[in-house]
């Protein structure tokens, strides 16, 4: 009798699931964020254990990279990579990216190059098995709120690029930006690739705004534009140089976000 009445639980359970899944799109949004951080911590075991025979080393980021990527096939989001030919260079450089979404995880990795060191905030140190994850896999993590401290990590970091040939991944915006466009650039990452003389690479994430939104509780199958612009020479460039600088990278990075934007939403361009 006992058995039945469990069978029973389960069967109306697993069908208010389905029913709540397929007609309520909050529910929806709701269970694919929670698989989607669920994915991440669980995977982020593995990547420790594989991870702790070497100890923290950047190479271990190809790990996380791999067991990342099949995200995008699980939650059927296509994505299409342009200007590929602008990251075949073995020599060090700073990648710049826009932040939209916690998604930008998962859709960053499919462009990420070997030996690239991200810059994270030091509060994802403490997310767990996600966070050992990433500090064994080399992330470099700043506090935002202790600015010399931060400088100082960022000078250190630069004295590496050339003697470990890294490459380094920063968010310029500093923060998610939902509003459909891009924050003022802080400059840390131009500094640092003006101070290591090394070029920066701008890399543009289409809108995700068609098929995701927070505000909206939505999460559907869609598909992004990956858009990597030709690299920016810093060589022979000084500390005055960097406003301009940014601006530079930040006018082009916003264009070329306007542009593929408007193809992954199918308006005009």
């Amino acid at each position: 009798m006992e058995f039945f009445l469990l069978q029973y639980l389960f069967i109306s359970v697993l069908i208010t699931f389905i029913v709540l899944y397929q007609v309520k799109p909050a529910f929806r949004f709701f269970c694919k964020m929670t698989f989607y951080k669920l994915w991440l911590f669980t995977i982020s075991i593995g990547v420790v254990i594989l991870s702790v025979p070497r100890g923290r080393n950047v190479d271990n980021m190809m790990f996380l990279r791999t067991l990342t990527r099949p995200l995008k096939h699980i939650f059927g989001i296509q994505i299409v990579v342009k200007g590929k030919e602008n990251l075949r260079t073995k020599k060090p450089f700073v990648l710049v990216l826009n932040h939209q979404t916690s998604l930008d995880i998962m859709v960053t990795m499919e462009i990420l190059p070997r030996r690239c060191v991200p810059i994270a905030k030091k509060e994802i140190l403490y997310m767990g098995t996600f966070g050992l994850a990433c500090w064994l896999a080399g992330v470099v993590f700043i506090d935002r709120k202790r600015r010399e401290e931060s400088i100082g990590t960022l000078t250190e970091v630069a004295h590496s690029l050339h003697k470990d040939n890294l490459r380094v991944l920063i968010f310029p915006e500093g923060t998610r930006n939902h509003g459909g466009s891009m924050l003022p650039f802080k400059r840390g990452a131009f500094q640092l690739a003006v101070k290591a003389q090394v070029p920066i690479i701008p890399v543009v994430l289409s809108s995700y705004n068609h098929f995701y939104s927070q505000k909206e509780k939505k999460f559907t199958p869609g598909n992004m534009i990956i858009q990597i612009l030709p690299e920016v020479e810093t060589l022979g460039l000084g500390p005055d140089d960097v406003p301009k600088l940014t601006e530079q990278v930040r006018d082009s990075m916003l264009l070329a976000y306007q542009g593929i934007s408007g193809m992954t939403n199918g308006a005009p361009h």
